[in-house]
């Protein structure tokens, strides 16, 4: 009797320690992750909060606290509001033109067509190209001289000078972007595309359903958690592009093309105003969080299986 009830008490204090040598490891595993959050997101996160409270000029050595002060100076900023429209402006034809050609990419490449790895390798290429060289090439191809102007003087079109009229410029801007970053898009949904089980396309054939009402009725309902995906991650690469704008118009014409981010960095790196700045990065996360959030929430109603 004894050595069973020994037994009995030996059991659950060897779960018990196997169980706290699960959780440690557990632990020691998340732990770069958490550590990383902490130092890299959640760290700055709550400093630039804390500066967003202050007048800090660099130059002048000050650093005061002002309260509200930067965020009621955002309201009455004509600057900032125009860089806020022209946010809208670029965010919105990025995510329009970037889903739905990368969509049409992925649709064409999808089917049993000659040269498709070709077409796949040149699609994806800009992709993995330096931002800043292609921008510089984009840069010369778009003057009043360049190449784009010299392939519509072939069709007898006269071209403007695509860098130095407000609405060309944003056109431009978001043009360049587009065909950077279309490249990755289009293989998350080829790849999406490619799961679509090919028995439900069969079976929606023989009920009678043509082309457009299987792509709509079946194809979108399918890869609609990768249309998902993708315009989270457009959205936000949007809202953080800093470098095109920076080599290819610096915000201009007549900050036509000064986006939320560049902004921000004029007003920390150009006036020293790191206070505001930190207002202005508080206002940039929060429209990102923001939209992320809306776009999570509305799932329910669009995307398959969320329920």
């Amino acid at each position: 009797m004894a050595a069973v009830t020994g037994a009995r008490v030996g059991r659950p204090r060897r779960r018990s320690t196997w169980r706290q040598r699960d959780a440690a490891t557990g632990y020691l595993f998340v732990a770069p992750a958490v550590l990383g959050a902490v130092a890299f997101v959640i760290a700055p996160l709550v400093a630039v909060i804390w500066y967003s409270l202050h007048e800090w000029n660099v130059l002048a050595g000050t650093f005061t606290f002002e309260g509200a002060a930067n965020y009621e100076r955002m309201l009455s900023d004509e600057s900032l509001h125009q860089s806020l429209a022209a946010s809208g402006w670029f965010s919105l034809g990025i995510v329009v033109l970037n889903i739905s050609l990368a969509l049409a990419l992925a649709v064409l490449l999808n089917q049993r067509l000659p040269a498709t790895t070709f077409f796949r390798v040149a699609f994806f290429s800009p992709v993995v190209v330096s931002l800043v060289a292609w921008t510089i090439v984009w840069g010369f191809l778009l003057q009043v001289d360049g190449g784009v102007n010299a392939f519509l003087s072939t069709f007898g079109i006269d071209g403007p000078n695509w860098l130095r009229g407000n609405v060309t410029a944003m056109i431009a801007v978001v043009v360049v972007q587009v065909f950077k970053n279309v490249g990755l898009n289009m293989v998350l949904f080829l790849s999406a595309l490619q799961s679509v089980p090919e028995e439900i396309q069969e079976a929606a054939t023989l009920d009678g359903a043509g082309p457009w009402r299987r792509f709509w009725s079946i194809t979108m309902a399918m890869i609609s958690p990768t249309v998902l995906l993708v315009s989270i991650l457009t959205v936000v690469g949007s809202l953080e592009t800093f470098a095109l704008i920076d080599v290819l118009t610096q915000g201009g014409p007549s900050n036509s093309t000064t986006v939320l981010v560049y902004y921000l960095y004029r007003q920390a790196f150009e006036f020293n105003d790191f206070g505001y700045a930190s207002a202005v990065a508080v206002l940039l996360f929060a429209i990102v969080l923001g939209l992320t959030l809306l776009q999570w929430q509305t799932r329910k109603r669009w995307v398959f299986h969320e329920v």
